[in-house]
């Protein structure tokens, strides 16, 4: 996002994500207060993100979607066993980084991931 406004919204809500480990009650809020600025710079898979995130959080009260998994290494013949999934603030942080980011086409596929994980868990 290029907005001065909604880069200040979301540098905000990373961190208080980040100092209080957990959703708060103004998460949704400074979810809904970004989503124009992503409409305003007609990026709808931003858009679609934002409102799917607060949809998930306001329908859960948590966040339960996970980060997504890297594909594994063709070569890679040993077993992760540390390969959990990561839920929570840490996965919603994570998704905010990538929208902040969003500029760069890696992060627009993970953004995509995570509408479709935000799809499928709805229905």
């Amino acid at each position: 996002m290029e907005n001065k406004k909604a880069v200040k919204l979301l540098n905000e809500l990373i961190k208080d994500l980040e100092e209080a480990n957990f959703i708060t009650d103004s998460t949704v809020d400074k979810l809904k207060a970004i989503r124009p600025y992503a409409v305003e710079e007609k990026l709808p898979v931003i858009a679609k993100s934002l409102r799917l995130a607060y949809e998930h959080i306001e329908e859960n009260e948590v966040f339960v979607i996970p980060i997504p998994q890297d594909e594994p290494l063709e070569d890679e013949t040993e077993v992760d066993d540390t390969n959990e999934l990561i839920t929570g603030t840490e996965s919603l942080v994570y998704l905010l980084k990538l929208i902040k980011n969003a500029h760069l086409a890696v992060n627009m596929e993970e953004i995509r991931e995570y509408n479709r994980k935000f799809e499928a868990f709805a229905e």
